[in-house]
């Protein structure tokens, strides 16, 4: 449950909603936060010079609010219509979560409405805190938008359920623990204020005296709010408007903007969308199912990497221990990169389960929230946010999509340590890849110029364990500029000819197979015989595998 409680919170003030309006967005507002985000907009774009105009699209129609919007939709917050030369900068507040709150143009004037409900400013404007979505309120101002009674009984219960123990209504210092409610009193007893107050005599001995918690359940088995209708205010909703997705009042079927629109009975569809929101409900379970194993999952990898990595630090200070004192300056560089490896799969792993963390907690949110809406019994509050409850479930399944719940990371170290090179090779030695070739070695003793041509040869390691599919050969220009590629293949050695005469050239090669390419081996320095140039390098060159 207390994962839900930001679906019962408003974007402006941070709070639980308290008489929550529905926007033609879907979204919903306090109606005291929605009163305090009114701007006053231009004569030009009020609705009454619209239907001057001789536009008669809806006020709610999103095509036309998209032209008509005052705001950007890639702007974050809100901003005054300073672009308007009639129209005065209005300074903003900002709201606990954030959203910028512009006070009213004027002070309201007095009235016996509610001070949500009073009288909004002519041509005033709101704009949804969530999606940016702008729309001008016509003459019934706050009172043309549907309250959302579904939403405030899930409110109701979920902070009945987060209450604390029930305490005695007639204590006067610190209230003891209820022991009994009376149900025709509505009032909770300790044991003393009930001997007290409610003694069982005379017409008091007939009252029925029940536990706390079966007193709070009769509560909320109270008679349930009933919708009225927006347009009419004084007629119930019966029919469900399928075009315009909403509940109507049979007025609205005879003389209003319905009449000529598709309805169908309000029981009829409030099933119907209850028994939707239950099958995509269902979808999402399975996800979220899936999800709380992936995250074991990946727990589980946390404690594989560790151990692995411990195995691995030890198999590393083993070897290095065998050999001399040089490789100990080694050993301390190579435990290092080990450490890193292990932090950065760590890390990643880590802000997987983070992320994946969030975005469970946030499904399982809307979960229980859905299940607290499908509760209830206000068939036409139900309808009024089915549809975007319905939306934001599928998004949400979406999100748990291909490749969500799958390991950014294995827990294995593809690294081996090659301990059989010489003494001289330690400031070299380093990990290897296992799948990718071992370095070449170039042949010094097989290696000769003569003339303008080069004979370079080399091997692999001799303990090299990965097979090399072809090699590929290196020289520069003689200038030392950048090295071009003279030779690809399988053989182990190769002539070039045509190259400048007294020149130095750079020659290096390294292997390669289908993961990958190996380390260039050293650079090994070659220089031609004195003579006459006879072709010019590169434009020429016979290059020759033996």
């Amino acid at each position: 449950m207390e994962e839900m409680e930001e679906e019962l919170k408003c974007p402006v003030c941070g709070s639980f909603y308290r008489e929550p309006i529905i926007l033609p967005c879907s979204h919903n507002l306090c109606q005291a936060c929605a009163r305090n985000i009114l701007v006053q907009t231009p004569e030009s774009e009020s609705p009454q010079s619209r239907r001057a105009s001789g536009s008669g699209v809806s006020d709610y129609d999103y095509l036309d609010l998209d032209k008509m919007s005052l705001y950007s939709e890639a702007d974050s917050g809100y901003g005054s219509y300073g672009g308007f030369a009639s129209a005065p900068t209005t300074p903003c507040q900002k709201s606990p979560n954030g959203v910028r709150v512009f006070p009213p143009a004027m002070p309201p004037p007095a009235t016996h409405l509610s001070p949500a409900l009073a009288s909004v400013p002519r041509n005033s404007c709101i704009t949804c805190p969530q999606c940016h979505r702008s729309l001008i309120l016509d003459d019934r101002g706050l009172r043309g938008f549907p309250k959302n009674r579904v939403l405030e009984g899930v409110i109701d219960r979920y902070q009945q359920s987060k209450a604390a123990a029930l305490k005695c209504q007639l204590c006067e210092k610190a209230p003891k623990e209820a022991t009994v409610m009376c149900e025709q009193c509505d009032v909770f007893y300790c044991d003393p204020c009930r001997l007290r107050c409610h003694p069982p005599r005379g017409p008091l001995a007939k009252h029925r005296l029940v536990p706390p918690a079966q007193g709070r359940v009769s509560r909320r088995l109270s008679p349930r709010k009933v919708s009225t209708c927006t347009d009419h205010e004084l007629e119930n909703h019966s029919m469900y408007c399928v075009q315009c997705k909403m509940p109507v009042c049979y007025q609205c079927l005879e003389e209003g903007k319905h009449s000529s629109h598709e309805v169908k009975a309000l029981g009829a569809m409030w099933k119907l969308h209850k028994s939707q929101l239950s099958q995509a409900l269902n979808g999402l379970s399975d996800r979220a199912k899936e999800a709380k194993e992936f995250l074991v999952q990946l727990r589980n990898m946390v404690q594989q990497i560790q151990e692995n990595s411990v195995e691995f630090e030890a198999c590393l200070v083993a070897q290095c221990d065998a050999l001399i004192d040089a490789l100990n300056r080694r050993k301390a560089q190579l435990l290092a990169r080990v450490n890193k490896e292990h932090e950065h799969k760590l890390k990643v792993v880590r802000d997987q389960i983070s992320h994946c963390t969030v975005k469970l907690r946030q499904t399982t949110g809307l979960m229980e929230y859905c299940l607290e809406v499908i509760k209830e019994n206000d068939p036409s509050g139900f309808l009024q946010i089915s549809d975007a409850l319905i939306r934001r479930v599928h998004l949400t399944e979406d999100q748990w999509g291909k490749g969500t719940l799958t390991p950014r990371m294995t827990t294995d170290f593809d690294l081996s340590l090659d301990n059989s090179p010489l003494l001289q090779s330690i400031h070299q030695l380093d990990f290897v890849q296992v799948k990718v070739p071992a370095t070449p070695i170039l042949q010094l003793e097989e290696c000769c110029t003569h003339n303008n041509s080069a004979t370079l040869s080399w091997k692999q390691p001799p303990l090299s364990t990965v097979p090399a599919e072809g090699y590929i050969l290196e020289l520069d220009d003689g200038n030392g500029g950048q090295f071009r590629e003279v030779y690809v293949g399988k053989e182990t050695m190769c002539t070039v000819d045509g190259l400048h005469f007294n020149s130095t050239y750079n020659a290096r090669v390294k292997a390669f197979n289908k993961t990958g390419v190996s380390p260039y081996s050293k650079t090994l320095v070659l220089q031609t015989s004195e003579g006459k140039a006879l072709q010019q390098y590169p434009s020429e060159r016979e290059l020759r595998g033996v």
